[in-house]
């Protein structure tokens, strides 16, 4: 390895200068936009890459520009890095022009350089570092070029539909180190129900979160009642009066869906609230089930669905969105379940315990959970790779978010971002080291070559 250690170090100005390329190409999903899958500039980025992976004398295919690859070697089965393209929008915020990737002293800063075009170039240049070497190899090595990363991997649904091969192993620098080996299963479901409302209190206008899978923190109702009411007093609900009645707003904290116990969810505290107010009928029935079958829960204890793993610790439940216009009422969910359960295990309690309550699902989504043991000779020869390259002798995690690992069989995480390092990816001023991009490439190289001549 010293030598692709070497060739890679001589290479290091290449290889930044390619990461600048992409960089510079602002690859935001539009679909459709000139009759390109993902958008014309996602689709520029993939054209770049590719020239990028000839240039370097590779052998590249591009896949009804959805995915493309550029592949090394010879033998009847493929090991593939997978990695994307395709990055969030940039967002206010930033210092220097997020599509020129400077480097302001040590650090490459840009939209994309650690997710996921940094990874991908760094990629590109250890697979070009074992063809100089010649290390001789049992398998071809793929890199496989994604472009919807960012918003549901249709790029590698398409692949797999499509024949896309299938690797006997491989990995997704698009992680965290030292290795991801469990990811929990995702579930993004809709719950409405009609509301037909009696009484002197009425919903007028329901709205709260931005997204399923972010705790809110913000909810608001706009409520109308008797003149004379008194609305009584709550911490963190603010009540002002408007014509006819009242605006009703919660606050709460943020936080990711795969972590809703370190926020406050805002919808659940404004459930409680319009709970203690006098309601009848279809409204009452609503904000009584929210606020007693979730309200503040962060695990779907009182919905009879919690469960809990050693290895992946507890399932967690996010009442993202609420909406609702006085007709209909309705809720977006996320909730992740622990790698060794399935979903048959909480999803029909949690729709049963809706149902029975009048609502109905509106919209279903199931990411499935990954996992693969740690003595599995995947997980072992990569956190063989990473030990010897740090020193490190971390254990593989399990996490309640989910990576691109789960897009393709046979992928695990790993990298690109190290123990303790800042975590900028979909930030302003997201950025990589140059020390750690180079080391990320030669952690890649390693990774490659050991599953490419494993027995």
């Amino acid at each position: 390895m010293n030598t692709i250690s070497k060739r890679l170090d001589d290479m290091q100005p290449e290889l930044i200068t390619a990461l600048k390329r992409l960089v510079a190409i602002r690859s935001v999903e539009n679909p459709g936009e000139g009759g390109t899958p993902f958008g014309l500039e996602v689709q520029r980025c993939l054209e770049e890459a590719l020239q990028i992976g000839r240039e370097l004398g590779f052998e590249t295919v591009n896949m009804d520009d959805m995915v493309g690859w550029c592949e090394y070697g010879s033998g009847k089965e493929m090991v593939a890095v997978l990695g994307h393209l395709d990055v969030v929008p940039e967002a206010d915020g930033w210092k220097t022009p997020p599509y020129e990737a400077q480097i302001v002293e040590d650090r490459i800063i840009g939209r994309g350089v650690i997710d996921d075009k940094g990874p991908v170039v760094a990629s590109l240049f250890a697979l070009k570092a074992i063809h100089d070497a010649k290390i001789p190899l049992k398998r071809r090595i793929r890199i496989l070029l994604g472009t919807n990363e960012e918003t549901g991997a249709a790029d590698m649904k398409y692949y797999l539909a499509h024949g896309g091969e299938i690797p006997v192993a491989g990995f997704t620098p698009d992680g965290e180190y030292p290795l991801i080996n469990g990811e929990k299963g995702i579930i993004n479901e809709t719950y409405e129900r009609s509301m037909a409302q009696s009484g002197d209190f009425r919903i007028i206008r329901l709205e709260g979160g931005v997204a399923g899978n972010v705790a809110p923190d913000f909810a608001m109702a706009e409520v109308a009642g008797p003149e004379g009411y008194e609305p009584p007093e709550a911490e963190k609900i603010q009540v002002t009066k408007i014509a006819g009645g009242w605006r009703i707003e919660a606050r709460g904290v943020s936080a990711h869906g795969s972590h809703p116990e370190e926020g406050e969810n805002a919808i659940g505290r404004l459930a409680l609230y319009l709970d203690s107010l006098p309601f009848e009928g279809d409204a009452a029935q609503s904000f009584s089930f929210l606020a007693n079958k979730i309200g503040m829960d962060c695990f779907g204890t009182n919905l009879g669905a919690y469960l809990k793993d050693e290895i992946s610790g507890n399932m967690t439940f996010n009442m993202g969105i609420l909406f609702g216009d006085g007709k209909t009422i309705g809720v977006k969910l996320n909730y992740r379940y622990p790698v060794t359960f399935e979903a048959a295990d909480c999803q029909p309690k949690i729709q049963q315990a809706f149902e029975e309550a009048g609502w109905n699902r509106t919209a279903h989504l199931h990411k499935q959970k990954l996992y693969i043991p740690e003595d599995s000779g995947l997980v072992q020869s990569l956190l063989k790779v990473y030990r010897q390259a740090t020193g490190d002798m971390s254990a593989p995690k399990s996490i309640g978010g989910g990576t691109y690992a789960k897009a393709i069989p046979g992928i695990l995480a790993f990298g690109p971002i190290f123990p303790g390092d800042e975590v900028t990816e979909h930030r302003p001023n997201e950025y990589i080291t140059v020390s750690r991009l180079m080391e990320n490439a030669k952690i890649i190289a390693a990774a490659m070559v050991e599953l490419a001549t494993a027995d």
